[in-house]
């Protein structure tokens, strides 16, 4: 019997679906075997920007004529969960890996589905600062978030997994500056305690941030990027420590075949290229090369702490994480429902 929390995960998600959440149709007749094929990409909720030129550039392709699309965007664990509990889904693009590993386990994704060359991966980004227009606070490094007059922006890591690469970034920075594993823990109880609100999505958070609130969020540098390309005043600032942000996709089991080549078209260099285009850094090392992202000095990946399934454990677990104890200490809720 699914649980209550995943039934509501799934109405929600649903509705935001049927109210169409930038739902495409395709205008092409085609002429592939694909034409006619209707595929429900359900992604986490930074991508949309992306997805909006990606989708229509792949319609214009002969895998893609005729192939139309429905699109839900919403808090990367919010989605995975809604899936899991019957929302309909074709191709599915969250923000961290333990979000499909979910629906492996459920039996709605191969367990074969990060076996290709970028081990599933469609997209990478790093972990910055976004700063007021001018960065009139001076932020450049992470002791800087935990000043007494800063306020910080970031979702809340039990619905979002912008969060959680946040979190570790945050506390994997501590690591590479020589702390020790009880300095860093206590660094992320400090900077969660200039947290004053921490929304769903990384996508909400980032509205808080330019609606006025805080005076720096932790974000992905593409949503930075997409912050700055529709005029909003900010800048932002990488660190010289922090994480390689790895964004999956998968085709779920029961999806057409168009399903499948919209994947390998997102892994295309013409793809990888509206992406970079939109802030995302290509996993194509060939796109990426002809790119101008900056490249931290002390730039780590998940693999530092053990992989997602350790961390998961380790940090976010409901019972007995090390994040869920500093969240629940500071009174912030750890429901994932």
């Amino acid at each position: 019997m699914r649980s209550i929390s995943a039934f509501f995960a799934f109405a929600i998600a649903a509705a935001t679906l049927l109210a169409g959440c930038g739902g495409v149709s395709s205008t092409s007749a085609g002429t592939s075997g694909n034409t006619g094929a209707k595929l429900t990409l359900v992604a986490y909720s930074t991508p949309k920007e992306a997805y909006e030129a990606l989708i229509p550039a792949f319609q214009k392709t002969p895998e893609g004529g005729g192939v139309s699309f429905d699109q839900s965007y919403a808090a990367s664990g919010e989605q995975s969960r809604a899936v899991e509990a019957g929302l309909p889904a074709s191709v599915i693009a969250f923000s961290l890996e333990p979000d499909i590993t979910r629906l492996v386990d459920a039996g709605i994704v191969a367990d074969d589905w990060n076996s290709d060359q970028y081990k599933g991966m469609v997209t990478d980004s790093v972990a910055v600062f976004v700063v007021r227009k001018g960065n009139p606070k001076g932020i450049k490094t992470w002791d800087d978030l935990v000043k007494p007059d800063i306020e910080v922006i970031t979702p809340n890591p039990f619905t979002s997994g912008g969060a959680r690469w946040n979190l570790m970034a945050a506390y994997g920075a501590q690591i590479e500056l020589g702390k020790s594993e009880d300095e860093a823990l206590q660094y992320l109880h400090d900077l969660l305690s200039h947290t004053p609100v921490q929304d769903k999505s990384a996508r909400e958070a980032l509205q808080t941030f330019v609606g006025g609130k805080g005076d720096v969020m932790i974000a992905y540098e593409n949503e930075a990027i997409t912050a700055q390309q529709k005029g909003e005043d900010v800048d932002y600032v990488v660190p010289e420590q922090t994480i390689l942000i790895e964004n999956p996709i998968a085709v779920v089991k029961d999806a057409p075949p168009a399903a499948q080549a919209f994947v390998d078209f997102l892994r295309s260099d013409e793809a990888q290229q509206l992406f970079a285009d939109k802030g995302y850094r290509p996993v194509v090392e060939s796109v990426l090369a002809r790119t101008s992202f900056l490249k931290p000095s002390a730039l780590f990946t998940i693999a530092k702490f053990g992989g997602w399934s350790e961390v998961k454990t380790k940090f976010f677990d409901p019972e007995e994480g090390l994040v869920t104890k500093i969240e629940q200490d500071l009174g912030v809720s750890t429901d994932s429902g």
